[in-house]
């Protein structure tokens, strides 16, 4: 049983927004570093950021494709907890860090999941993304969750147009080990809304109950 549905609010550039989401309880806080991305962040604008978050939140790490002396220079630099990975990088570079990570699976693309996994057997763990193949995601499009393979080895996290109004049915459905949220917490791209943030803590926890009283009635 997942007692506790993770959160990860993903996509931050301010601050603000930063502090509001470990307030609200979320236990993670992607920062982007592809870019092209209009939610990227610089490293010292990252840097910023961590600086102002209490304990026990992490920080992940998104890239995309890239070169080795860019991320080279975030993980010296930022030292982030996790790492995540959208593009079509090797489990060898994935891996070649010395820090966790997770790799996105692009179920736009995809069509065995599992099997997709199965090439990086030292991710921590797999995110489920609306995207396809060299894309991020932050769209706010859904995926057939159906396609969610009912049995995984490792934690899943699902993304890919999470948003207040879905996610209790998803986690009531896929019963994740975390959610990601980017887009369906913003007025805008990159800028978070406290009041849809304040929204989507609410609607994960009426998730978690209602898989929790459904579980004990088993």
């Amino acid at each position: 049983m997942n007692n506790r549905t993770r959160v990860k609010i993903c996509g931050i550039t301010r601050e603000q927004d930063a502090r509001h989401a470990a307030a609200r309880g979320a236990d993670s806080i992607g920062l982007v570093f592809h870019r092209p991305s209009s939610r990227a962040v610089e490293l010292e604008r990252a840097l910023e950021i961590r600086r102002i978050l209490p304990p026990f939140v992490t920080v992940t790490a998104l890239f995309l494709d890239e070169s080795e002396d860019w991320v080279a220079q975030v993980v010296h630099r930022l030292r982030p907890d996790c790492l995540q990975f959208h593009g079509r990088e090797a489990a060898e570079f994935c891996a070649a860090w010395d820090i966790p990570y997770l790799k996105a699976i692009p179920m736009g693309s995809t069509q065995n999941p599992a099997e997709y996994a199965g090439k990086y057997a030292s991710a921590q763990g797999f995110l489920l993304d609306s995207n396809v193949a060299g894309r991020l995601g932050g769209s706010g499009d859904t995926f057939d969750w159906s396609l969610v393979p009912a049995a995984f080895d490792v934690p899943l996290l699902l993304a890919g147009g999470i948003n207040s109004s879905n996610v209790a049915k998803a986690i009531a459905r896929v019963k994740p080990w975390g959610v990601d949220v980017s887009s369906g917490v913003e007025t805008a791209k990159g800028i978070k809304d406290s009041g849809l943030i304040d929204q989507f803590f609410r609607e994960v926890r009426r998730g978690d109950e209602y898989q929790g009283r459904n579980e004990n009635e088993d």
